[in-house]
């Protein structure tokens, strides 16, 4: 297997002391490649990255429209979140819209992502539930979904439960690839592995609704107009996606996973970007994806501005060192101007 091209150094002093290697594949919703570098074809699994597109049964089943979920029931539907007082109000108002209870949960129990939400925790000597993991959003809704279409809600996180397999289904279709390699997730549900290739497409289809059904197509805007609006929910305070939907609303959807991949759909340009970094570290695909955003979306070196200076610093304040583009990146971007993306969208 050949090595993927590095993308992102870390330089302190003088030195290379780190790099993060990886791939990135931009593509329009008809698969047509704008930019590849690495191995775009390699399986990889985009866990909490395609969290949109799981979320799409909700809507699609009428679930939604049934329960009376508004935007922040259906952006922490979508969420990563950190575990704060607001994201575990939308999760609860969610449960409860649906009639469901905190227990149903099937992602497990870990400390908040956030800083903040665990040392309150901490501080009132208590311990987390599985209101407080970061996929919570993701199950309500799963839960929620099986309960409208009148299925069984225990075991809706198992590979064999019509709402799983109706989630893969989505994902196959709108990605435009079959599913062959499927994982568990962390939280319990299953991944399913796909070409960065064909999740740079999916992301297209989302961000332009071209190559969905009307009705996907209706679905996945709401659901992205619902993160434009609750960007704070859908990761949190200081976060990178919060910071690109809230800063770029409306010109750019940002979504992470674990493992070092992360996402992106472009409405105005109707493009999708995917990233997977080999170490599996946020630090390099964050870098990776903002210097994308940075070169595509207008605005968005200014929002992004903090993220994009890369700087290492002591613990005293003092600037050591810099994350950076590495030379096969830098080139690949500048081979893409933004009016050849912009050449992609439906017109």
């Amino acid at each position: 297997m050949q090595d993927n091209p590095i993308l992102v150094e870390v330089t302190r002093g003088s030195l290379v002391e780190s790099c993060h290697r990886g791939a990135v594949a931009i593509a329009d919703a008809g698969g047509r490649v704008l930019l590849a570098l690495g191995d775009i074809e390699r399986p990889v699994y985009p866990r909490s990255a395609v969290k949109a597109m799981q979320a799409l049964p909700l809507v699609e089943s009428g679930a939604a429209d049934a329960f009376g979920l508004g935007d922040q029931e259906l952006a922490i539907a979508c969420a990563s979140h950190s575990g704060e007082e607001a994201h575990i109000d939308a999760v609860r108002s969610l449960l409860a819209k649906a009639g469901l209870t905190e227990p149903q949960l099937a992602c497990g129990a870990h400390w908040p992502i956030g800083e903040r939400a665990s040392r309150e925790l901490m501080r009132a000597d208590k311990s987390p539930t599985v209101i407080h993991n970061n996929c919570s959003g993701k199950h309500a809704g799963m839960l929620a979904t099986a309960v409208h279409l009148g299925l069984d809600p225990v075991g809706y996180e198992r590979l064999d439960h019509p709402v799983q397999e109706e989630i893969g289904r989505i994902l196959s279709e709108t990605c435009g690839v079959a599913l062959e390699e499927i994982g568990i997730d962390g939280c319990s549900v299953p991944t399913f592995a796909l070409p960065l290739a064909a999740v740079a497409t999916g992301f297209a289809r989302l961000a332009s609704g071209r190559g969905l059904e009307p009705e996907r197509g209706q679905a996945a805007r709401r659901l992205m107009q619902a993160c434009f609006a609750a960007p704070d929910l859908v990761a949190g305070e200081g976060r990178f996606d919060t910071i690109v939907m809230r800063g770029l609303r409306n010109a750019a959807f940002a979504k992470g996973g674990a493992e070092g991949v992360h996402c992106a759909a472009l409405p105005s340009l109707g493009i999708g970007i995917a990233v997977k970094v080999d170490d599996g570290t946020k630090r390099g695909a964050e870098m990776v994806l903002a210097i994308l955003l940075a070169k595509l979306v207008p605005g968005a070196e200014q929002v992004l501005a903090s993220q994009l200076a890369g700087e290492m610093r002591t613990w005293r304040g003092v600037k050591v060192g810099a994350v950076e583009p590495a030379p096969a990146l830098k080139a690949a971007v500048r081979a893409l101007p933004r009016q050849s993306a912009a050449a992609a969208a439906p017109r």
